[in-house]
């Protein structure tokens, strides 16, 4: 008996896991559509085209190397033929614990919701440099990002592992970070950034006396289409870092974890919305579905301890530091066109350090700490990997080029030929 029901509950935490992992899948198209919706219409196929490789890229190199480095030799690439000893391990623990212990799953499971993950990162970094990038040079950073740079700071916080063999991060300062707003997001951003400083602003975005110029996306739909598509896609990212389903507490977690994402997301929507309104006089759309996001960004790290009321206001804080982040970086010359930086990065922060406010095993040294490991880390390894890029083969198109679009000359096609001007 013990043992049908120890089978019952692998079978519903694996399948669990899966689907999540495939939710989290679907973000890729939630990204490939926001960043064709706020890119202009001459650079659509191009970022269309970055947003699948890098998504085989990451699964390819998070396979061969990633997972393995992560995990400190995982059990992916080493330890799968070992599954019936893990699988009895895991019924042992299971029935001394009276089924109510530690996620019990399958290790392919395991590797599938992970690499999404490793994508996502990855393409928080396409939108940030869209427009002016080379493809191949994108190409080139996301092999070493998802195989060397995320698995790094991976180890050293979902690992468990200490950096540079000087501490560890959950041991020594309770770093806490449930589904990824450092660990994931603020990686992601950190990577952008560095590829942005060192790739520059696109042609005509900022004048010679410091004015702003804006410059619009071609799809509004689409871009609303992709923040949608994202929205229900994080149900699977924060809801699947429960780990597990097949009890009473571990569905109660996943249900509260459900109801607190989507109550973080509807609280970034009315606070940028109103933030804009009271800034711009207007409704920006942008700005809403940046506050959408945010919200989303700002629970990632602590999904399972606030009320419903108290996630409508983590969210609400990330819409209005959204906004604010977004104009910031516009007066810093820094050129975001999708607004990554901001949404990914400057409110990741905020999603750490809003842990401690419901969650009593963190701490906001821990906090800090871990997000100025996971910035100061990420963003100095794909510097120094962006630099490299730049001069073996360069990163930036031709100015030329970027005028005629780099649809034409990154793909050699136009996402809508039937509506240039010949």
């Amino acid at each position: 008996m013990e043992t049908q029901i120890f089978h019952l509950q692998y079978a519903i935490d694996t399948f669990y896991f899966l689907v999540c992992g495939a939710l989290v899948m679907w973000m890729a198209a939630g990204f490939a559509m926001l960043e064709a919706g706020l890119v202009r219409s001459k650079n659509t196929t191009e970022i269309l085209t970055k947003n699948v490789v890098l998504y085989a890229v990451a699964c390819t190199m998070y396979m061969v190397i990633g997972y393995d480095l992560m995990y400190d030799g995982g059990i992916f690439l080493s330890g799968l033929s070992g599954g019936d000893t893990l699988v009895a391990d895991a019924l042992a623990a299971s029935v001394e614990n009276g089924f109510e212990g530690d996620a019990v799953y399958s290790a392919p499971s395991d590797f599938f919701f992970q690499v999404v993950f490793v994508a996502t990162a990855m393409s928080i970094v396409s939108g940030a440099v869209a427009e002016r990038m080379k493809l191949w040079a994108f190409i080139a950073f996301a092999i070493v990002m998802t195989g060397f740079i995320y698995p790094v700071e991976g180890y050293w916080t979902w690992g468990g592992g200490s950096v540079f063999g000087l501490f560890s991060l959950g041991d020594d300062f309770g770093f806490s970070d449930f589904a990824g707003s450092g660990i994931v997001h603020l990686a992601g951003a950190a990577a952008a950034l560095a590829g942005v400083l060192l790739l520059g602003a696109r042609k005509g975005k900022y004048g010679k006396q410091g004015q702003v110029n804006a410059i619009p996306g071609a799809n509004m739909p689409l871009a609303t289409l992709g923040t949608f598509i994202l929205w229900m896609g994080w149900f699977g990212f924060n809801g699947g870092s429960v780990l597990k389903l097949g009890d009473i507490s571990s569905a109660n977690a996943v249900a509260m974890v459900f109801v607190n994402t989507n109550a973080a997301a509807a609280g970034g929507v009315v606070a940028a919305l109103v933030l804009a309104r009271i800034l711009f006089g207007k409704a920006d759309l942008t700005m809403v579905l940046n506050g959408a996001l945010a919200g989303l960004v700002a629970i990632t790290a602590e999904p399972s301890t606030p009320t419903a009321l108290e996630a409508s206001l983590i969210g609400a804080v990330g819409g209005i530091i959204v906004v604010f982040a977004i104009i910031s970086l516009d007066k810093l010359r820094i050129d975001d066109p999708v607004g990554a930086i901001s949404v990914h990065g400057v409110v990741g922060v905020w999603g750490l350090l809003a842990v401690p406010l419901t969650n009593d095993g963190a701490s906001f040294i821990g906090q800090i700490v871990g997000a100025l490991v996971i910035f100061f880390w990420v963003f100095s390894a794909s510097l120094v990997t962006w630099y490299l890029i730049k001069k073996v083969m360069g990163i930036r198109v031709s100015e030329e080029q970027e005028y005629d679009g780099v649809d034409l000359t990154e793909c050699g096609m136009e996402a809508y030929p039937e509506f240039t001007n010949k």
